[in-house]
């Protein structure tokens, strides 16, 4: 969680500053990177809520992102990374919303992605999406590098706009 903080300061700064608020759809870190935004005091003038999206049904529930919407894509996928972001952007009436969506380890996942692959996406007054793979079957140092990597991202998508 150290290593979360300075990103998490830089950007609830940034948000704050600008009076925009985010939502989080996160899925194999596990709720580390709303907790990371969260860890700074008045998150509540930014943070609006966030979700663990880690199976279908928690997607179907928490995104009602059903199959049909699917249609076409499968997790841990760049596009699938900015539907989620997007809907959660959307449900939360967000200035901005993170998504993130992986392979932890210590394996792969069913779609034949290797331990450590995730996909991240941010949406917002800007859009976009990356792929990381860290080449580790470290599940607990893959969660730390993907919620880093998705911090990273917001934090310059927001510089940016």
């Amino acid at each position: 969680m150290e290593q979360l903080l300075p990103l998490a300061n830089r950007i609830a700064a940034m948000l704050k500053q600008r009076k925009h608020t985010i939502a989080i759809a996160e899925s194999s870190t596990g709720g580390l990177i709303s907790a990371a935004l969260l860890s700074v005091p008045g998150a509540s003038s930014y943070f609006l809520g966030g979700a663990i999206v880690y199976t279908v049904a928690a997607r179907e529930a928490l995104l009602e992102i059903t199959e049909a919407k699917m249609a076409g894509l499968r997790a841990s996928t760049e596009p699938y990374a900015l539907l989620t972001a997007r809907t959660a952007r959307q449900r939360f009436a967000a200035t901005w919303a993170l998504s993130e969506t992986g392979a932890t380890g210590p394996s792969g996942n069913r779609y034949g992605d290797a331990p450590g692959h995730s996909c991240i996406a941010v949406a917002g007054p800007a859009e976009q999406a990356l792929t990381i793979e860290t080449g580790s079957a470290d599940r607990v140092a893959n969660m730390r590098a993907f919620a880093i990597a998705a911090l990273e991202l917001l934090a310059r998508s927001i510089e940016a706009s």
